[in-house]
């Protein structure tokens, strides 16, 4: 059953608290390709992740549009009158971008163990149902001090407010009869995992909703039913294992089958998420197609049909990841769809090498301009070789964690560090186009220095872009030969293991400001004039 409502896609990202500058990247990179929520996990009784709220103000205020939410809130550990005062406050700020993700409770031991009450499975449920009344009324600007007598809350002439920007959405985290119910007699939505619900359960958990909807007065489509989703691209075959085709027409079958509106991608990988705006996309055409049909003739059949014929559009978008399924269509640069990694919101060093204000820019994008899918593959390798490096980095800084804990040594540790891609200047541009025009153009050879000649004499007005790109590998040159002499300092003792971090953080600071500026300035121009 299509309830329909209009669509939303987000990511579920993994708030890991030794990376929080990837973190707010990822959250960044989610709005630059156009997603339209972020969530987070929130378990404040696990060190190993960042507290949920301080990280959502955060993401929220580096970020213009996107939607923040937690994944769900830890009701046993959050006072509902704080929460919803929280989440009230941040709504305030953003104007209007937050919603409330809530649970029982799963964990029971570590809430108790964190000095939470210890309930039983049955308990949490009363509580969240006495929370929810709680937060609705601190929400709810008319009227004198709350006064509700529960369980497990009770509160005696609470004041009121602050009332949010807009109706915050509270959507519960259920899967068991009563906590069904519970969605559907008090909630705005329903917020499963595919990992625990999978899409053949989805009905008979719909059902469930729907009537006690029903019992309540309420018309079923009140409750937005939302996804948490996981997946590979390369997969082959099975539930979101495969190309975007595939993701395209599953997840239109369970919006036009079984109301599923909104789906949150659980993955850390920025490909996946460039990937998962293509699928968007293309789910957002193929269901206003089916809607439009007439209602005799609508259905999963013929959403197949309106998925293969009005997607040639958002097929050539395929193209940026390499996929299959790729159009021959061209697309306009107004949609140009390779989209640039940002650089960290977090400076890791209090040192600076690169004056990244004084960075010359290329010409601006053409709106009328055309590309073909092989065109913009191009500058889609690009990131990936980049993606790569990424991952290496933080292979460098695990590395250092290792010779911390003195489980590795430091002749080994730099043994593996020279052993890498960016030692090698692989990630150097002129690689790049190596390795690229080998794999694409019948393995056609070109030398490392070939593709900035290329660019200067193809576009004059990128000269000073590529000159201050080469500037900079000199610069990064200069700081891997620094973290090699910070793990010699540190074996004949004259450094120390903090002399080595800091080293490594001017490496992580230098060279992901590099990679991000090369990207944002090259992508177009490799997609307009090639790389030979």
């Amino acid at each position: 059953m299509d309830y329909g409502h209009e669509l939303v896609f987000g990511t579920f990202l993994t708030p890991a608290v030794d990376t929080p500058d990837r973190v707010i990247a990822l959250a960044q990179l989610t709005e630059q390709v156009g997603l339209d929520l972020v969530s987070f996990q929130d378990h404040p009784y696990q060190p190993r992740l960042m507290d949920a709220w301080t990280l959502l103000s955060v993401v929220a205020a580096q970020t213009q549009r996107v939607k923040v939410t937690t994944n769900v809130a830890n009701l046993p550990l959050r006072h509902p009158v704080v929460l919803a005062r929280s989440v009230a406050t941040l709504d305030l700020i953003t104007g209007g971008r937050v919603e409330l993700g809530l649970g029982a409770g799963g964990f029971l031991d570590a809430v108790a163990a964190n000095g939470g009450p210890r309930l039983t499975t049955g308990q949490s449920i009363t509580a969240l149902e006495e929370a929810i009344a709680i937060i609705c009324e601190v929400w709810t600007p008319a009227g004198g001090g709350i006064r509700l007598a529960g369980k497990h809350y009770t509160v005696a002439g609470a004041k009121r407010g602050p009332e949010p920007a807009h109706d915050v959405s509270i959507w519960l985290g259920a899967y068991k009869p009563r906590m069904l119910a519970v969605t559907g007699r008090l909630a705005d939505g329903w917020l499963p995992s595919s990992a625990y619900a999978g899409p053949d359960q989805l009905a008979a958990m719909n059902k469930l909703i729907d009537e006690a909807a029903l019992e309540a007065g309420r018309d079923p489509s009140e409750v937005r039913r939302l996804y948490n989703i996981s997946g590979r691209f390369n997969g082959n075959g099975g539930f979101l294992q495969g190309p975007e085709e595939l993701w395209i027409d599953q997840l239109t079958e369970l919006t036009l089958e079984e109301g599923m509106s909104t789906y949150i991608l659980a993955s850390d990988n920025p490909d996946d998420i460039r990937r998962f705006a293509e699928v968007a996309e293309g789910v957002r055409e193929a269901v206003e197609a089916a809607r439009q049909l007439p209602s005799e003739t609508a259905g999963p059949a013929n959403a197949a049909d309106a998925t293969s014929t009005d997607r040639s559009t958002t097929a050539t978008t395929t193209a940026t990841t390499g996929g299959a399924g790729v159009s021959g269509a061209a697309v306009r640069a107004g949609g140009f769809s390779v989209v640039p990694t940002p650089p960290p919101a977090v400076k890791r060093s209090g040192v600076q090498l690169l004056d990244e204000s004084a960075r010359p820019t290329g010409p601006a994008l053409d709106p009328a301009r055309t590309y073909t899918p092989y065109q913009l593959q191009s500058g889609q390798h690009l990131i990936d070789v980049h993606d790569h490096l990424r991952a290496e980095l933080e292979q460098v800084r695990d590395l250092v964690e290792q010779v911390a804990a003195g489980t590795l040594g430091v002749g080994a540790a730099r043994s593996a560090i020279n052993t890498m891609t960016m030692r090698q200047n692989n990630w150097t541009l002129g690689t790049y186009c190596e390795s690229y025009c080998r794999l694409v153009t019948t393995h056609h050879s070109i030398e490392d220095a070939s593709l900035f000649p290329h660019l200067r004499r193809a576009d004059p007005e990128l000269v000073p872009v590529v000159d201050r790109l080469q500037e900079e590998h000199m610069v990064i040159h200069d700081v891997l030969e620094g973290v090699d002499k910070a793990l010699v300092a540190l074996v004949d003792g004259s450094g120390s293991i903090d002399g080595l971090r800091a080293a490594v953080d001017l490496l992580d600071d230098t060279l992901l400001s590099h990679l991000s500026y090369e990207e944002r300035e090259l992508v177009e121009p490799l997609a307009r004039l090639g790389v030979f």
